[in-house]
């Protein structure tokens, strides 16, 4: 049986504690990475592991979970791994493979940079991962992906690492056929969704993918 998805929430910024909300289905498997327990808790919602060096966590919340038997998986502060590493890390080991990353994205370039680097880790690679705060999601596309939106919004297409090469879309306002990206270029750069939905597709390299829905009415 195919474990659900598992939502991490991470101790970044959320611009739409809402918009958050509408990403989450009923049986999705909560996780906090340390400080993302707040955006859980605001949301009123409880994960069923938080994980880190708990630094973030206050005293209050620290109760709050023990009491309602919430597993705390505490780290040392001085560790190798970021705790939204070791969330992804335990997130596999479970064997999901959808992993929503929530609350990764804004507030410092160098997280966010970071947080990113994260989905290209190899353990990852034929996973469904993405970082998504409700306003913006990113992720990465090895082989084939899909963006799933509204007509309209805008779909940025950017090479990492190095060139893109073989970079074929179906259902962006500016096809792309074949085509090889450079990261030194803007060629792929605010495209937009045609319709709810768009294909894209590569042939060798690493493509990040950044989707920024539009606000609803």
């Amino acid at each position: 049986m195919t474990p659900p998805r598992a939502i991490i929430f991470a101790n970044g910024s959320l611009p739409d504690l809402e918009a958050a909300r509408a990403l989450l289905r009923p049986d999705d498997s909560l996780l906090a990475a340390d400080g993302g327990t707040h955006h859980l808790l605001a949301l009123g919602l409880l994960p069923s592991l938080v994980i880190g060096d708990l630094d973030s966590v206050t005293p209050d919340e620290r109760r709050r979970l023990e009491a309602a038997g919430i597993s705390l998986r505490q780290y040392p502060r001085d560790k190798n791994e970021t705790d939204l590493e070791l969330a992804l890390q335990t997130a596999v080991a479970a064997a999901h493979t959808e992993i929503l990353v929530v609350g990764a994205l804004g507030g410092r370039l160098d997280q966010t940079l970071g947080n990113l680097s994260l989905l290209t880790a190899p353990s990852l690679a034929g996973l469904d991962v993405r970082l998504d705060d409700g306003c913006e999601e990113a992720f990465f596309v090895r082989r084939r992906s899909e963006v799933r939106g509204r007509a309209g919004e805008i779909v940025s297409l950017l090479p990492w690492g190095g060139e893109v090469a073989g970079v074929t879309t179906r259902g962006l306002r500016w096809p792309l056929h074949d085509e090889t990206l450079f990261p030194d270029r803007s060629r792929g750069v605010s495209n937009e969704l045609d319709g709810e939905s768009a294909a894209v597709s590569i042939r060798s390299g690493l493509l990040l993918v950044v989707h920024r829905r539009n606000p609803r009415s």
